[in-house]
């Protein structure tokens, strides 16, 4: 019998393979004297490099699926501005000629340097940005240690391959799924990490969080990693290898299963329809949403537009993509939701953005930043109004949590439509506005936001952690993120029925959509609106044709009255189970 091993489990599916350990370590680099005459090259060496790290990662940006969390992106974008930062890119070549030592030595020098002033920073956060140092000095020093005239680094070959690490960045996981990995399981890591939804939208089978995982893990032995029971099985004997290639036939026949599904409306045992729409990102990302039938797009994020980019797109680049991607979806509606990002990272008002916020997740960000950059905003607004005399398009606000200011966006909307009809550019007159409530006071107060907009879209990634007081990317607290805790449930359940007693539909566009052990009771619950990864459609629409509503409010009304969080897991757990 082979070593079982336990993690958490945050991407379904079976892999059987050989393991490779990724090491993450410096490569061993020593001290040389270079000679004078050839200090030139050496410089050249180092300046090579980098610009072969800028376009690796180049590369890995380009091939960020588009349904990715935009935080994967910025990721790969600060990794980037690094590399052209001055503290990486000159001072090394500065080193190298004071001391006529090799480019390996100098980067190591300056390494160190950075890493010890981040060390003396009293903010915990700040001085984990040391690990960005690290990532990003190992990527030059390996092109380094492997350029021309050095020994040459063999590709890795992952293809079928369980990638095994003490921990995984975003980046590393795209470079690796490109490459054919089979599965990944990691020492560290959550269940809501960057990685963690990255391996899910990407299929990969994932397990995380496993103890020790590199004490017990051998490069090269035979291993299997159980995405869905969160387990790693180091050394299977042959009954062991028979189980889970039937649970991989099994897996197959099921996937075939919901392809079968693809074309029935998304209508319950007890007559209830559901609409299952796709949170994109880009136009390239229409096909997913086609493969898997959706309804629409329950929410296209515009941040794509803005970053990596000096200047912000003007009205006219805006509406071209927006009447792209509404053409594209053949009379189904998209609801495009306008700018949300911060002030430390929005392009083009670098002369005009403050200081950088000490917490950016409640400084300056969506709509607050968008109402501090009238002009900015108000183009966007124009682009989305244009784009809605080509098909149903609906505009959707970020991070609302007081009605003044929505009281200020409607006011600006009428002011654009004033602006087109003089322009006399056409427009869906009733082009319907509506709000998304990931602020706990907005959760309170939806009944005031559902008397005043079209519709209401929950985002319970940022509800969840405000509500909690928990950064779910943050391993010392992120066991504390709690979909089922009772505080989230009664502000989903009041946000919910706000929608209903005004009359409007309320939609659910967070992780919490898209996550099969939660449709039943959302469903319970009143939901009727999904936004979600394409990947996870097919299967949240098997649970909707499946399911009586009716008997699953039954239960849902006990949840909803529960306290302990032991109580709701046994509920949502009987719930799940509901012939």
């Amino acid at each position: 019998m082979g070593l079982v091993l336990s993690g958490i489990s945050v991407s379904r599916g079976v892999a059987i393979g050989k393991a490779h350990l990724l090491q993450h370590d410096f490569p061993e680099v020593g001290e040389y004297t270079v000679p004078k005459p050839l200090l030139t090259e050496e410089i050249t060496r180092f300046r090579l490099a980098v610009k072969k790290a800028r376009q690796q990662l180049k590369a890995i940006r380009q091939r960020i699926p588009a349904h990715t969390p935009a935080d994967i992106a910025d990721f790969i974008d600060a990794h980037l501005l690094m590399l052209g930062d001055a503290a990486l890119a000159e001072v090394p070549v500065a080193i190298i000629k004071e001391r006529r030592c090799n480019a390996e030595w100098a980067l190591k020098l300056q390494r160190d340097a950075l890493v010890g002033v981040f060390e003396e920073m009293d903010d915990p956060y700040l001085r984990t940005r040391q690990d960005d140092v690290n990532h990003v000095v190992n990527r030059i020093l390996r092109n380094l240690l492997y350029q021309g005239g050095h020994p040459k680094e063999a590709e890795p070959q992952l293809k079928g391959r369980l990638a095994i690490a003490e921990d995984i960045s975003p980046a590393e996981m795209l470079m690796m799924h490109y490459q054919g990995v089979a599965a990944i399981a990691s020492q560290y890591g959550g269940a809501n990490s960057h990685t963690a939804i990255l391996a899910r939208s990407l299929g990969v089978p994932a397990v995380v969080g496993v103890p020790r995982l590199l004490d017990y893990i051998r490069h090269g032995e035979a291993l299997v990693i159980d995405g869905r029971q969160g387990v790693v099985l180091a050394g299977p004997d042959p009954a062991e290898l028979e189980y889970f290639r039937r649970r991989q036939r099994e897996e197959r026949r099921h996937l075939t299963a919901l392809r079968k599904i693809r074309e029935l409306p998304a209508v319950s045992r007890d007559g209830h329809a559901v609409q299952l729409l796709a949170n994109v990102e880009i136009p390239e990302d229409i096909p997913a949403t086609r493969r898997a039938a959706a309804a629409g797009i329950g929410l296209y994020r515009t941040e794509m537009l803005f970053i990596n980019r000096d200047q912000p797109p003007d009205e006219e680049e805006q509406y071209r993509v927006y009447r792209k991607i509404v053409r594209a979806m053949k009379g189904r509606p998209v609801t495009i939701r306008t700018l949300d990002l911060g002030a430390d990272k929005t392009p083009g008002l670098a002369e005009r953005r403050p200081a950088a916020a000490n917490n950016p997740a409640m400084g300056l960000r969506a709509i607050r930043c968008c109402l501090r950059e009238p002009e900015l905003f108000c183009a966007q607004i124009r682009a989305i109004l244009r784009a809605s005399a080509l098909g149903p398009v609906r505009m959707m606000i970020p991070m609302l949590s007081t009605v003044q200011e929505l009281q200020q966006v409607l006011r600006l909307v009428e002011e654009e439509k004033q602006h087109l009809r003089r322009r006399r550019q056409r427009f869906d007159e009733n082009l319907p506005v509506g709000g998304m409530i990931e602020v706990p006071a907005a959760a309170v107060a939806a009944p005031a936001f559902a008397r005043r907009l079209d519709f209401l879209s929950i985002g319970t990634n940022d509800l969840i952690q405000y509500t909690l007081a928990v950064d779910r990317l943050d391993e010392q607290v992120n066991y504390l993120y709690d979909p089922l805790h009772p505080a989230i449930l009664k502000l989903i359940q009041l946000v919910i029925g706000a929608g209903r007693r005004a009359g409007i539909p309320v939609a659910m566009c967070g992780e919490m959509a898209g996550d099969t052990r939660y449709t039943r009771l959302l469903l319970g619950m009143g939901l009727r609106e999904f936004s979600m990864y394409p990947a996870t459609l097919l299967e949240v629409k098997r649970i909707v044709i499946d399911a009586e509503i009716g008997r699953l409010s039954r239960t849902v009304k006990r949840i909803l009255r529960a306290e302990s969080r032991e109580e709701i897991l046994t509920l949502v757990e009987k719930l799940n189970h509901l012939e």
